[in-house]
């Protein structure tokens, strides 16, 4: 096993396809959910950063000088610039994206431990971030779907006050906190567009507690974010 630990042709091999194959059912998950960055993008992030440690490695033995390390640790601080482009802000001010740049950079850093040759941890990584995305994913959506607080993006008619909405929103047992109103150029002189979080004194699941308010006189809109 210490063999393939050095780097020899033999075990660059080995770490370029298993960069490639952990990379890819990284990448595979990501991109049938239709996000940003899929499967061509993982394989390419995760062979950049085997690539760059191999070399890193190459020339400590080969020169005998140098950190072996250092050039993994540029890997780690600029792969930033790839996942937040990832990252996107909406009109409505949702954030979307975060769960794609964490996976590249933690997909870098897999690619990092195949480089150097440390198999054990890069596979047992590989495969703990694929159970994240896949199976967490449905947990998550749970744990969303039931908290006790609710942030929306709503859009009001402009004759509807605020001051109603709020009464209405009480008449409902719906308790309402943390209002921004939003500056939307486009359509402030026909609509109030505000971000408010919601609470409900009754137990509903976000979805049921966004079709309450969506069906008050006056809401035009209603959107979880």
């Amino acid at each position: 096993m210490d063999t393939i630990r050095e780097l020899t042709v033999v075990s660059a091999i080995i770490r370029t396809i298993l960069a490639v194959f952990l990379g890819g059912i990284i990448g595979l998950e990501r991109g049938l959910k239709n996000h940003p960055a899929g499967l061509r993008t993982y394989i390419l992030v995760c062979m950049g950063a085997c690539i760059v440690m191999m070399t890193n490695q190459y020339v400590y033995q080969v020169f005998d000088s140098g950190d072996p390390v250092r050039m993994g640790a540029q890997v780690i601080s600029g792969i930033g610039f790839l996942g937040a482009g990832t990252i996107i802000v909406t009109s409505k001010n949702q954030i979307k994206g975060l769960t794609t740049a964490a996976g590249l950079w933690t997909t870098a850093c897999v690619g990092l431990a195949l480089g150097i040759g440390l198999y054990e941890i890069a596979i047992i990584g590989g495969i703990v971030i694929f159970i994240v995305l896949t199976l967490l994913n449905r947990l998550d959506h749970y744990l969303k779907e039931n908290r006790k607080n609710v942030e929306v993006y709503i859009e009001l008619d402009k004759e509807f006050t605020l001051r109603d909405f709020i009464k209405e929103l009480r008449s409902r047992g719906i308790k309402g906190s943390n209002i921004q109103l939003q500056n939307n150029n486009a359509i402030k002189d026909k609509e109030i567009c505000l971000i408010i979080s919601l609470k409900s004194e009754n137990y509903f699941t976000c979805e049921e507690l966004v079709k309450k308010v969506n069906n008050i006189d006056g809401v035009l809109h209603v959107e979880e974010i």
